[in-house]
């Protein structure tokens, strides 16, 4: 289970990079809410920041010489997770050697970052809620009431409303949860924070790995600006540490080429008269024969994948990963 306590300082300043409308907005929302006491719901794709935004408002709060404490949600089994938002008694259950105090109690007087609120049984949202409308709870195996005094932040990639719809979630917790909702657009969405966001992990990790600086041509910021990022930020992190490492961005064309957003309709105009043919060698072939689901369908649709994907890889090359020069030449 990941979980974190930090104080004030914690492991640093929380940095927001992006000059867009959407990240913008966040850094206001930040501004204005973080001293309010009252929860915040943040809503988002995995990697797009969430954990990075409840840590900021802690830090700017009035909160922030408390600790800021992490609950993940999804990370534990129902049990073990009651247990260690709870805490328990020496003797409250087999194993339970030494009194232990939980998450809840480790947040007094500080910020609590509920991560993946969504994956929560329903039976451990009625005892959030209770502890969120009496600011009281009581250890595993315990008898004593004990005061809390915490303010929430939670997050999560799923569609609450829809849980709500479908009773999977309860209506009172989301309202309780609600009272500011932060929703934090998928790097897709706002791809001209992607070459500053890239120079920024760039400067990081180089000093971080004690590597010299590594230069990014255009036509990489070109492809990077193309790709999807199915991972959000987080995945634009790790590509540019494992560029740094490497010394090089040319795994990037072979690793990511299947991501690349260029439709079929764009790439046709420039790649019609050239041949998609398909060599496969006999043994890949019998390997496909020798299948007991083999179907034509199936060996077909491998075959048509792999020629898109080489018309793709050549169109790219022939415009040198420049894809607005490949969209002005398809036109």
């Amino acid at each position: 289970m990941k979980h974190g306590k930090e104080g004030k300082h914690g492991p640093g300043l929380p940095v927001l990079i992006g000059q867009t409308p959407e990240m913008i907005d966040i850094r206001e929302k930040i501004r204005t809410v973080a001293d309010k006491e009252i929860n915040l719901l943040i809503t988002g794709e995995t990697g797009t920041g969430k954990e990075l935004i409840a840590r900021s408002i802690h830090f700017y709060s009035r909160r922030n010489e408390g600790p800021l404490v992490k609950i993940n949600c999804g990370a534990l089994p129902e049990q073990l997770l009651e247990s260690e938002v709870l805490g328990f008694q020496k003797g409250a259950f087999t194993g339970a050697h030494k009194s232990k105090p939980g998450r809840l109690e480790l947040a007094h007087g500080g910020t609590l970052f509920i991560d993946e609120i969504g994956a929560l049984s329903i039976s451990l949202q009625a005892k959030f809620l209770q502890v969120l409308e009496d600011r009281e709870f009581s250890r595993l195996g315990g008898t004593r009431e004990k005061v809390l005094d915490i303010r929430v932040v939670a997050a999560t990639n799923a569609d609450l409303r829809k849980m709500v719809r479908e009773a999977t979630f309860r209506k009172d917790l989301y309202y309780r949860l609600n009272n500011v909702h932060m929703k934090v657009p998928p790097l897709r969405e706002k791809k001209d924070d992607i070459p500053m966001l890239t120079h920024y992990f760039l400067n990081k990790y180089c000093l971080e790995l004690k590597k010299k600086v590594l230069e990014v041509p255009e036509h990489v910021i070109d492809f990077l600006h193309s790709y999807q990022w199915p991972g959000n930020v987080r995945e634009l992190e790790n590509v540019v540490r494992r560029a740094i490492v490497l010394g090089d961005w040319n795994f990037i064309f072979d690793e990511m080429i299947l991501d690349v957003p260029a439709s079929k309709e764009e790439l046709e105009a420039s790649t019609l008269a050239d041949s998609a043919f398909v060599d496969w060698p006999d043994d890949r072939v019998r390997t496909y024969l020798g299948e007991p689901n083999f179907s034509l369908k199936k060996i077909s649709k491998a075959c048509v994948s792999e020629a898109e994907r080489k018309l793709i890889l050549k169109a790219l090359r022939e415009t040198e990963w420049n894809r607005k020069r490949l969209l002005n030449n398809s036109v």
